[in-house]
């Protein structure tokens, strides 16, 4: 390991980094090493030396171990990353509620998680108060005021590749911010200050990277490097390394001191608007200072002796698995068996339905009438199934343009306080790092938000989804999403909650997640880690996880019509779930290996 490694290794961590500061020897030295250098005439130097190296190895910050599953008494909550989980275990401990933690959470995963933690992304939140209310918050990225319906196509009216996805063209005007004051302001009772601070310290004093965080900017160096100059991500680290971003540590200390206006006013708008500016993007100061979250009716919808609240439009979440469920409803599948091949074959036709429909319907209900009422009818979801067929596949209208492409660049968060109020909270950045744009002198990545909305109609997105009228481009739009973050009752109490990054696979991987406890009878942490398998309606395949369906019943369901392809893994499942005996079980997912729970 190199000595400046060690040298920044070796700061401490501030106070609130609290169970950062822990202290691990672990110096060695080979004997070959030992035995080389003894053999030399510097003995002296060798053993500076070593006392150098003990001393800078016994102030290395210690790596904190994700843990995956565990049950508590009072509260839990499941997030991407251990540093986000001691943040927010710490704010519940200090008598915050489920809010509270989530806004310390939030910011922390800008800082320790930012190819999916962010200040320049959006997202939605569903949120169950102890006394039974629900409420949904929708802080999506919007379209520029300058955006048009057409502004990825050539001459030919033809989709011009990457644009919506590389580049200051790909930003849609973040919400994340916003959404964070909102919920802190309708919901949130410890000082701002306090909750934004741990991601300040963390920022500031720089925290140990982890292996998996090294990976993925390795992955992506080109295209950072690309864009950007003069970042924290362009360095090389090892393992244990403080990362260390001043320049994110004066944003978060802005929003700090200002909220919502440190972010969407002055400093931080100036140095967005440059940046647009600088590289041929669309967002102005006017559209950040326009920018407004929406708080919106969740989707509802019972399953058995289950009512589910999920995210509304302009997330196809909530309406995709209700239709789902309620498609799949009428079938005995516990009877059937987990993934054997009449309860798969359901699911799988069910997925083509919502999947079809929602490439058809679904957008932003502040610019279209999505038809959310006539989508979840109960008799037309009925009709929906006239073509079902036991041993035969539907077809879907084939397309050789569409491409099921995984990413996990967008992340979420479950909580239940002690006090039982609960959220489910998903942000993203669309892509890995979003557009790859680092805001110059801000020290965070803007998102790529543009390419969910339907460039073309029919002509599919990163993610292999194609969409029509519903959600084309217009000016001061939300763009359609995936994300799905889910609350779930049973009995008028708090059974579950839960939701996931992972793209077009968000929707089915709580839909498999759910089914496992309620129909499969699975605790929480198999039926996170339980195999899945996906169908979007284009391209007409199902995606299948290793292990997921026996060679068996793979063999069946390609024989009646299902194109099998396999994936190694889809969307990262966190979740919380309270037990018959008011005990809380916190999952995380293997998929992810920074996934981690914690609580009290």
């Amino acid at each position: 390991m190199r000595l400046s490694s060690f040298a920044r290794q070796g700061q401490e961590l501030d106070a609130d980094g609290r169970e950062l500061k822990g202290f691990t020897p672990i110096f060695a030295l080979s004997v070959k090493s030992v035995l080389s250098v003894y053999s030399s005439t510097h003995l002296y130097t060798f053993f500076i030396l070593a006392i150098f190296l003990f001393t800078a190895c016994r102030n290395r910050p210690q790596l904190l171990q994700a843990e995956k599953s565990a049950i508590y008494e009072h509260a839990a909550l499941a997030t991407p990353h251990p540093i986000c989980t001691q943040v927010g275990k710490q704010i519940l401990a200090e008598g915050g509620n489920a809010i509270d933690a989530a806004v310390a959470v939030q910011f922390a995963m800008a800082v320790v998680y930012p190819r999916a933690g962010n200040l320049g992304g959006g997202g939605f939140m569903v949120y169950r108060s102890n006394g039974g209310a629900v409420d949904a918050l929708d802080f999506r990225e919007k379209a520029p005021a300058a955006a048009n319906r057409d502004m990825y196509l050539d001459e030919n009216g033809d989709v011009i590749s990457n644009l919506s996805t590389y580049g200051h063209l790909a930003a849609g005007v973040p919400g994340t911010v916003a959404g964070i004051d909102a919920m802190y302001k309708k919901y949130g009772s410890l000082p701002w200050k306090k909750l934004v601070q741990p991601a300040i310290d963390l920022a500031r004093n720089g925290f140990p990277i982890t292996q998996t965080e090294i990976d993925r900017q390795l992955s992506k160096r080109e295209e950072i490097a690309r864009i950007n100059e003069a970042t924290p991500f362009l360095n090389d680290y090892q393992e244990g390394d403080l990362f260390i971003q001043p320049e994110l540590a004066a944003t978060l200390e802005r929003i700090r001191d200002q909220g919502k206006g440190g972010f969407y006013t002055g400093e931080t708008a100036d140095l967005i608007e440059k940046e647009m500016q600088s590289g041929g993007g669309l967002i102005t100061k006017e559209d950040l200072k326009k920018y407004e979250v929406s708080w919106r009716k969740p989707i509802y919808c019972t399953y058995r002796d289950y009512e589910v609240y999920a995210m509304s439009p302009p997330s196809s979440g909530g309406i995709a698995l209700c239709q789902m469920l309620s498609i799949m409803e009428p079938y005995p599948l516990s009877e059937m068996g987990f993934q054997s091949t009449g309860s798969g074959h359901i699911t799988i036709e069910a997925m083509r339905r919502a999947y079809e429909d929602r490439a058809e319907y679904l957008g932003d209900s502040d610019f279209f009438p999505v038809p959310i009422d006539s989508l979840l009818d109960s008799t037309y979801l009925a009709q929906r199934m006239e073509d079902f067929e036991v041993s035969t596949a539907t077809r879907s209208q084939p397309s050789e343009d569409a491409l099921i492409k995984e990413s996990f660049e967008t992340t979420h968060i479950s909580i239940v306080d002690s006090m039982g109020n609960a959220l489910a909270i998903t942000t993203t950045l669309n892509g890995n790092y979003g557009s790859k744009v680092i805001v110059d002198g801000a020290g965070f990545f803007l998102n790529n938000e543009m390419d969910d909305f339907s460039a073309k109609p029919g002509v599919p997105n990163m993610f292999g989804l194609v969409g029509a009228e519903a959600n084309a481009i217009a000016p001061g739009k939300r763009m359609l999403s995936s994300m799905t973050p889910t609350i779930i009752t049973k009995d008028d109490g708090l059974f579950l909650v839960l939701g996931a990054p992972g793209g077009s696979t968000i929707i089915t991987a709580v839909l498999q997640v759910f089914t496992n406890v309620a129909d499969y009878n699975m605790p929480l942490d198999s039926a996170i880690r339980a195999p899945r398998f996906h169908h979007q309606w284009l391209p007409d395949s199902v995606l299948v996880e290793p292990m997921a369906f026996d060679s068996i019943t793979r063999w069946r369901l390609n024989n009646i019509g299902h194109g099998l392809k396999s994936v190694g893994r889809m969307a990262v499942i966190k979740a919380v779930q309270r037990l018959p005996n008011g005990q809380l079980h916190a999952a995380g997912d293997k998929r992810n290996a920074d996934d981690d729970v914690g609580g009290f």
